[in-house]
């Protein structure tokens, strides 16, 4: 898939009803290895910046959940590795965040709402809160920037 397609996915995934990281990283599905049930659960805590406390950006985290499996370590000794995961980790982050203009990838710069948990019960999916936030466009920029990384 092109960039632009995985983007097109991860938008419509979250239009539907997935949260962010959901979104991006079933985007992913066919490359992950993973059932896309059990991939959904795997990362569903990152979804309003982590449990909605408005921290990291759920769609940075699912853009990192699969660049880990895809290009991850799994030795604690294995320090190239561990170098090499979080310099392009860090350079996803930045080309995302310089993408959507917020120069942030924390959710609550994003929002534009103050850091901090919000009540834990998740908004009702609506057209007014699709209308008001971002994030549909977010996950796209997450899955587009990931994408082209990956297609290099």
């Amino acid at each position: 898939m092109t960039p632009e397609e995985r983007g097109k996915r991860a938008e419509e995934l979250f239009l539907s009803g997935y949260n962010c990281p959901q979104s991006v990283a079933l985007a992913f599905a066919d490359l992950s290895g993973m059932d896309e049930k059990e991939l959904a659960k795997t990362v569903s805590g990152f979804g309003g910046g982590i449990c909605r406390m408005r921290e990291m950006c759920g769609a940075v985290s699912g853009m990192m959940f699969i660049l880990g499996r895809l290009e991850g370590y799994s030795s604690p000794e294995d320090d190239a590795g561990k170098t090499a995961l979080y310099t392009t980790g860090q350079q996803l982050i930045q080309q995302f965040a310089a993408r959507n203009g917020h120069d942030s990838y924390i959710c609550a710069d994003i929002l534009g709402k103050p850091r901090g948990p919000e009540p834990p019960v998740p908004e009702a999916r609506t057209e007014g809160y699709y209308h008001n936030r971002p994030c549909a466009k977010i996950v796209r920029a997450a899955a587009e920037v990931l994408s082209a990384y990956l297609g290099k």
